[in-house]
């Protein structure tokens, strides 16, 4: 049909540009609900005009413009019937009439991770608002991530949106002095982000490139506008983690587990910057979780083989982070390095300690180590039963092909 290849062409530019044009108009609107709204039309209206006009040469520029004209002209309409808007109207026809750059768009999703990330907002609203608004995960995979029912998210991201409408948080990084304060919970975005691209929580794809590549962009943004130590070892464990995933999976999408993967398929050039800004971040001395999380994931880039990993170094590193950083999950993570090091019942008797805390009944991840561990021991059934249990909890297709190979080989 004529006019196709322009309508696969801005389903191309959504998928790849949406959110920024989001973040821009966020900015220039001061509204999230009006700017979403301003998105949706401008790429309806684009459809067609594209394929009668053609396409222009800057389409996220043309986007957001006409995302902000659209919303200037819906403002206009209401305003006829609403004392209220005549204010705001005014300050759209003001931005209307200045100059803005296309250079500022790149910058717009750092403003608003920071926006989102505003001390004014609840803490437990901060992270999922961002997933949401910056990254457009869906109400369910942020659900998945914090292992909560999508009711309580949503209510969340309603909550934060009006209090940055109601108290007019600015759109903007914040200033030197307030940048520190402002740091931890934007990390954590970012990396929540690059985790759920690196490890989708759901779906037919293990990973989702588009979420990784933007955690890294944004990582570099942020290590260019502050270049702290844990910066550096955030953008580190991204690269390193980053560097492997071509060989994460076959050709044809089944998961490798790490000790089988091909190793002259990890990306040198992503290990070598990763290794290079472990180093800076370490020889600082004023480093955190996210730089020992980046450091063994060096060991690992180091080592030619599995069988050649320096496991009793991993194992330290480990301890260092479960001393700063006490968490389940990390328990669990240097459980399995402990089992590398003095064998499958040691890691094993770990888990069975964190899960008989009552921590991680319903992370897949835990039931399938268990399972891991019994099985390399011999305990068959005892393999079966967690393998089962991280079956029912697994959400991701080749994860779920990966368990259910493992059952078959233990029928």
């Amino acid at each position: 049909m004529p006019g196709d290849p322009v309508r696969a062409l801005v389903e191309t530019v959504y998928r790849n540009e949406s959110r920024r044009i989001l973040a821009t108009l966020i900015r220039l609107l001061g509204d999230f609900d009006l700017a979403e709204e301003a998105l949706h039309e401008a790429f309806f209206v684009a459809v067609e005009r594209w394929q009668r006009d053609g396409v222009p040469d800057n389409p996220r520029a043309w986007l957001v413009s006409t995302g902000r004209f659209k919303a200037i002209d819906g403002l206009r309409r209401r305003a006829r019937f609403a004392a209220a808007q005549p204010a705001l109207v005014a300050q759209l026809e003001e931005l209307e009439d200045n100059d803005w750059s296309t250079d500022d768009v790149e910058d717009d999703r750092l403003r608003l991770i920071f926006t989102c990330c505003h001390p004014a907002l609840a803490a437990d609203a901060q992270v999922p608002l961002t997933l949401r608004e910056v990254c457009d995960l869906t109400t369910e995979e942020i659900a998945r991530a914090f292992l909560s029912a999508p009711a309580t998210i949503a209510q969340r991201i309603v909550r934060a949106k009006a209090k940055i409408r109601d108290a007019k948080i600015p759109y903007q990084v914040p200033s030197m002095g307030e940048l520190p304060e402002r740091l931890d919970s934007v990390l954590r975005v970012i990396y929540l982000v690059f985790n759920e691209g690196y490890s989708a929580s759901g779906g037919s794809e293990l990973t989702r490139e588009d979420l990784t590549r933007e955690a890294i962009r944004l990582g570099r943004l942020l290590m260019e506008l502050l270049p702290e130590p844990e910066v550096m070892g955030l953008l580190a464990l991204m690269l390193l983690n980053e560097s492997r995933r071509l060989a994460r999976t076959s050709a044809s999408g089944e998961l490798i587990v790490l000790d089988e993967q091909d190793r002259s398929l990890w990306n040198a050039e992503l290990m070598a910057e990763g290794c290079g800004l472990v180093e800076r971040a370490l020889s600082t001395r004023g480093f955190g979780p996210y730089c020992l999380q980046a450091a063994i994931s060096a060991v690992h880039a180091e080592a030619s083989s599995a069988q050649e990993t320096d496991w009793p170094q991993i194992v330290g590193l480990y301890d260092v982070l479960l001393r700063a950083v006490p968490s389940p999950v990390i328990e669990l993570n240097r459980a399995a390095a402990l089992a590398r090091r003095d064998g499958p019942l040691a890691g094993l008797l770990l888990i069975e300690g964190i899960l008989a805390r009552g921590d991680l009944l319903d992370y897949h991840l835990a039931h399938s180590a268990r399972a891991e561990f019994c099985r390399q021991l011999g305990r068959t059934e005892e393999a079966r039963a967690a393998y089962r249990r991280a079956l029912e909890l697994t959400r991701q297709a080749p994860e779920r092909r990966f368990i259910e190979r493992r059952l078959s080989e233990l029928a």
